[in-house]
């Protein structure tokens, strides 16, 4: 009894002393790893923590870290009893809580570790554990890699294809018997080409299309598989499905390569002590035979086809253990010289199921499915028929074309008379399908879609008052999401699927201030490094000769040129594509506070630089390369016809604006990670060539430039080329252009426009975009509504053939919604968000009365609200812990300004604003 009561008096005393200790007024949540969530397999060495602060009271005000401490763990019981056997910390004062690099004992290749953080909250309470987070490692040495490339012996012949491949996917399979079942099992693969893993007949995984797209003249990214649970006792077997696709694409040929689908694999498995039982590893043992899949079309512009499959070939087993494969082929062994690094992004996954909205029966008896969107993505259609029956779908974005860039697949019915086509390992784009061969009208149940887009997360919802700037915000980014897959942005994915730096500057803001993309723009500059040293295009794309037309990847330089798009090499462009390589790591940084972006990309953006010098006379870039190398802006209104790739003074004023953005970035980004002497050198050539470009181009008669253009003022006030005392007068000259001359609309196309709106939302000018975005009439996005688009289109006419209804060319709206109708911006002192600035826009109540964003920014949810109307005005904000913010109020004359919580500090008025300093918490603002 005595002890009983001994041990309800400490428990009391315990209660009562954990009651009275003071709490902790935050908490950290989202945790990230190399900006992914518990992510598997990565081969970085020194991998860097996140996350972001909830507030315990959303009540207070203030709240800040000032200390933090990491455990990392080689084991879940390690880091469960709060011990970071791999790294400790200790207590750290700072209020950092982005891209804390680890620096503990070395990782090791294959392993799962643990981590944790704890935080000490403005009056040096601590907050306790956050929850456990994950991460495992890749091999980080090519000599751990024993396995072999392996694929089937049918190669690829581009000219015995016919305009279509003449080679079968492969399957491939292992089988292997354990004398336990595995307390881990991690499997590697790398495949040039697409692939998918079985482990005893069950699918691993629900990614789709992997690995991400990659230059496969250089490098092979692998996938982590974690296979234990699957595996068992006794006979088991490793099954790999490969998909044609990239393993033919003409600019990955080497002679080194075969073109056909090859892997790369190899798991070692372990037993409940942890000892390794056994390796699994490709080669010369595993077995191949063709399967029921075929790639359509030879992955090249217009002509990347969809996929056939036949049923008759179907094997239904063929991944099983006790499958007698004893009639299949041995795989053939192949020696490719390609790095070996992990996919260090998302992979792709289905999204949006997506429904018929209409069927046709046509008069050829043919159906016409009408999808209700236009989309990127996979389709399901189940079919009936006689045994033997080829079923044909034809995808078209164009209602009045039965198929569109030749996006087509087919289904070959079985014995049972009916069957089920669902793509594998290609892709199609477009809203309407027509099926041919079909005896019977499908039922709309018949048939679904689905998006694909990479697994990023999504961090912004807006919604305002005008119903036209919620379509153009929610197309923008369906627009976005369709045309970002494989961990990069296509340019459109149906005719060219490559991934243009000029088409990036159109996306890249939109992207970032609306989804999580700091892994996938990373994976994406890997790409840039990659290709750096190969010129894009050789000679005149109708010369029989050109370099490209079938095979290859232009001539290999290995100087700073870049080609126009990458991973993918193919394309025209201008220093404005290749440039992208200086402004996005910039804007990453920005956005994320990433300052290793910086340095991984600095000698690639140094050697870009030389390039450019080297076409450099007189501080004035010339022209250089061949017919399709120096492009200017890209399909502004009526550009077809007015010839967009020209030697006229416009383009080389244009680029050469391009150029003085470049240095100018550079600069920045030299002077942060150190770099002086290129800093110094950089500022003086900006300089010296801005003096050169005004010179030669300005127009005193009427303050433009060159061919008097919107695109060539909004270059000019990009590069900030004119001297500091004439820019309010050129920005006036821009205003006229957009109001009196264009009447309000837009007339710039896909660089100019980037261009354009990144000068304007810096100006703060909202009203000049408002009033292109507000158009209903030819060109503008409005214009696209009237006339039924789903999609934003390539050009800013609809009915020109050739041309995509889903493309990347007018995506930059999408960052104007969030950093200006909803006032979200940047602090341009302070990167990633740790502090931001609230401004209402430059709007009267007939134009946009409210608008409202949620903003889950790297340090935090963002929240604004503002509400104008008549005179009054008000504005909620929600200020995320461990953050500040400067609030741009509008100074309407004669007004007060209320602010509910008193923690908001006046620091004086600028530009028509009254300015006020506020920590975190929620605060409501009025007149």
């Amino acid at each position: 009894m005595k002890t009983k009561n001994t041990l309800i008096a400490l428990l009391i005393l315990f209660s009562l002393s954990a009651v009275s200790q003071p709490s902790c007024s935050i908490f950290p949540v989202n945790l990230t790893c190399e900006y992914l969530t518990n992510p598997s397999g990565l081969d970085v060495l020194h991998p860097r923590f996140s996350w972001t602060l909830k507030a315990t009271d959303e009540n207070k005000y203030g709240q800040r870290q000032t200390a933090y401490r990491i455990w990392v763990s080689g084991s879940r019981k390690a880091i469960d009893n709060n011990k970071g056997d791999m790294w400790d910390t200790g207590w750290v004062k700072s209020d950092k809580m982005q891209l804390i690099e680890y620096k503990g004992i070395p990782l090791l290749s294959d392993k799962n570790y643990y981590w944790k953080i704890a935080i000490k909250d403005e009056n040096d309470n601590e907050s306790g554990y956050s929850e456990v987070a994950e991460w495992s490692t890749g091999l980080f040495s090519r000599s751990e890699w024993t396995a072999k490339w392996i694929g089937s012996s049918q190669l690829f012949d581009y000219q015995k294809s016919n305009g279509n491949c003449n080679i079968d996917d492969p399957w491939l399979r292992k089988t292997f018997e354990l004398r336990e079942k595995p307390s881990k099992a991690t499997l590697f693969v790398a495949s040039v080409g697409y692939h998918e893993v079985y482990v005893n007949g069950k699918k691993i995984g629900e990614n789709v299309l992997d690995p991400a797209v990659t230059d496969h003249t250089q490098r092979a990214r692998y996938v982590a598989y974690d296979i234990a649970d699957e595996l068992k006792t006794g006979n088991n077997v490793i099954g790999l499905w490969l998909g044609t696709s990239w393993s033919i694409f003409a600019p990955y040929y080497t002679a080194d390569k075969p073109r056909t689908p090859v892997v790369i694999a190899q798991a070692d498995i372990y037993d409940k002590d942890h000892n390794k039982m056994v390796r699994i590893e490709t080669n010369d043992t595993w077995k191949t035979r063709p399967s029921s899949n075929k790639l359509l079309g030879t992955w090249e512009m217009r002509n990347y086809g969809g996929e056939i499959q036949d049923a008759n070939k179907e094997i239904k087993d063929w991944n099983v253990a006790n499958f007698d494969d004893s009639e299949w082929n041995m795989a053939t062994v192949y020696s490719p010289h390609l790095t070996l690094s992990a996919q260090q992004v998302e992979a792709n996954n289905l999204f949006d199921e997506i429904h018929p909205v209409a069927i046709e029966e046509r008069a050829n008896g043919s159906y016409r499915v009408d999808m209700g969107v236009n989309f990127t993505g996979w389709t399901q259609i189940h079919v009936r028929g006689n045994p033997g029956d080829t079923i044909h779908f034809l995808f078209s974005e164009r209602e009045q074309d039965e198929m569109t860039f030749n996006i087509h697949s087919a289904y070959i019915i079985g014995s049972t008379g009916e069957g089920t086509f669902r793509n594998r390992f290609n892709y199609s784009a477009g809203r309407w399908i027509t099926i041919k061969g079909q005896k019977t009208k499908p039922k709309p149940e018949d048939i679904k879609g689905w998006m694909i887009r990479t697994n990023y997360k999504t961090a912004t919802t807006f919604e305002c008052s005008d119903p036209l700037q919620n379509w153009i915000y929610d197309r923008v980014r369906w627009t976005f999401e369709n045309l970002s897959l494989g961990g990069y942005v296509v340019d459109c994915p149906h005719r060219e699927r490559f991934g243009y730096g000029g088409d990036a500057h159109a996306t890249s803001e939109t992207g970032m201030f609306n989804y999580t993309l700091g892994a996938f723009y990373s994976k994406w500059l890997q790409d840039w490094r990659d290709v750096q040293g190969t010129e894009s295009m050789v000679g005149n794309m109708n010369d029989p000769g050109w370099a490209r037309k079938q095979v290859g990847s232009g001539r290999f330089l290995g100087n700073g040129v870049l080609p126009h798009s990458a991973p993918t090499y193919h394309g025209g462009g201008g220093p404005a594509w290749g440039g992208i390589v200086v402004t996005l790591p910039w804007l990453l940084y920005q956005h994320e506070g990433d300052i290793r972006i910086l340095e991984e990309n600095f000698d690639m953006i140094k050697k870009w630089l030389e390039f450019l010098d080297s076409h450099t006379q007189d501080n004035l870039l010339q022209r250089y390369g061949g017919q399709w190398d120096f492009l200017g802006d890209w399909l502004w209104p009526n550009a077809t016809a007015e010839g967009m790739n020209n030697d006229k003074p416009e383009t080389l004023c244009f680029n050469n604006c391009y150029r003085v953005y470049n240095l100018r970035t550079a600069a920045k980004i030299a002077r942060v990670i150190g770099k002086t002497n290129e800093a110094e050198k950089w500022e003086h050539q900006a300089e010296a060539s801005s003096k050169a470009i005004h010179n030669k181009f300005y127009n005193e008669e009427d303050h433009s430039y060159a061919d008097k253009s919107m695109s060539n003022l909004a270059a000019a006030l990009y590069g900030n080329v004119m001297p500091p005392d004439l820019r309010q007068t050129v920005m006036d000259r821009l205003e006229k252009e957009i109001l009196v001359n264009r009447k309000g609309h837009i007339h710039v196309g896909i660089t100019g426009g980037a261009m354009l709106f990144k000068v304007l939302r810096e100006e703060g000018r909202d009203d000049l975009i408002y009033s292109m975005t507000s158009k209903t009439t030819y060109p503008s996005w409005g214009f696209m509504r009237e006339n039924d688009a789903t999609t934003i289109w390539e050009m800013w006419e609809k009915d020109l053939p050739g041309h995509s209804l889903l493309h990347s060319s007018y995506l930059y709206p999408g960052a104007w919604y969030i950093d200006g109708v909803a006032g979200i911006r940047r602090d341009p002192d302070i990167p990633g968000f740790k502090r931001f600035v609230i401004r209402i826009p430059n709007l009267n109540e007939m134009q946009i009365s409210w608008a409202k964003a949620d903003f889950d920014s790297p340090a935090g949810l963002i929240k604004s609200h503002w509400d104008c109307k008549g005179e009054k005005t008000s504005l909620s904000l929600t200020v995320p812990p461990n953050c500040e913010a400067t609030v741009c109020f509008p100074d309407k004359k004669g007004t007060i300004i209320r602010e509910n919580s008193g923690f908001a500090r006046q620091m004086g008025k600028k530009d028509g604003y009254i300015l006020f300093h506020v920590p975190a918490g929620k605060y409501e603002f009025s007149n």
